[in-house]
């Protein structure tokens, strides 16, 4: 199981937003490089990043940003945000991105997905963002019809490496992880489900360490992280600890 540090990126700065609204940002470092430096030197193991501008686009807008996060930091970097087409996916996994994220995509051209997937096995992710269980896309502006499950099991045996779930009423919010719908989610597939959106104190990691958690691969913090609600050196110590027992 793996914690990993979150840096949302807005006109090249690092934000975090309420529940996806980008007229909500908080500005909490002007230098993502150095921001994410300071999460490798705390310990942790791994980082993601997501190009909010991006999501909206449809392509990169913070692509200098991330570039500057790569040649700072040696710990592996998931990228998400307005990924849509094979040669974006080319383009940074060849950058040094260790894993993209396909959100949106993963909706509208599931088949892309796949064939990313079987191009580059274990490099993938789909990112599964839901409002009240339906999937939302095009950073969250749009609710389809599609339920969250649904999704997810159109890419069982795709060679998919994990599924980030987000429920969105929680996103930025502090009020604790949706371990209802994240536990769900991890039982329904057989792809590795990562938890995202509201992870608000050590009492979520924690939480994350009991037996019914065992299955998931890890959850993602931001705002706790970047307010100091969340100790890093005692999250990672305790997230291990449940990955050891695991």
């Amino acid at each position: 199981m793996i914690l990993y540090p979150a840096i949302d990126l807005k006109n090249g700065q690092c934000v975090r937003l309420k529940q996806g609204d980008m007229a909500q940002a908080t500005v909490f470092n002007d230098d993502p490089a150095a921001q994410a430096a300071r999460f490798e030197a705390q310990g942790f193991e791994a980082l993601h990043v997501v190009d909010l501008d991006g999501a909206f686009a449809g392509e990169a807008v913070n692509g200098a940003a991330v570039e500057a996060i790569l040649k700072r930091v040696r710990f592996p970097v998931q990228l998400g945000g307005g990924i849509r087409r094979m040669e974006q996916v080319e383009a940074w996994l060849s950058r040094g991105i260790a894993r993209v994220i396909i959100g949106t995509a993963a909706l509208r051209d599931p088949d892309f997905v796949k064939r990313a997937a079987k191009a580059f096995p274990e490099r993938i992710a789909v990112g599964i963002d839901a409002r009240d269980g339906r999937v939302a896309v095009e950073g969250w502006a749009e609710t389809s019809d599609m339920r969250d499950v649904e999704l997810g099991k159109r890419f069982e045996d795709a060679g998919v490496a994990a599924v980030i779930y987000t429920n969105i009423a929680r996103d930025g919010m502090l009020s604790g992880l949706d371990f209802d719908g994240t536990i769900a989610l991890g039982h329904a597939l057989t792809i590795p489900v990562i938890a995202s959106g509201g992870l608000a104190s050590i009492a979520d990691i924690e939480r994350l360490a009991a037996p019914d958690c065992a299955h998931l691969a890890g959850a993602i913090t931001g705002r706790a992280l970047y307010d100091g609600r969340l100790d890093p050196a005692r999250a990672i110590a305790t997230i291990r600890a449940a990955g050891a027992a695991a």
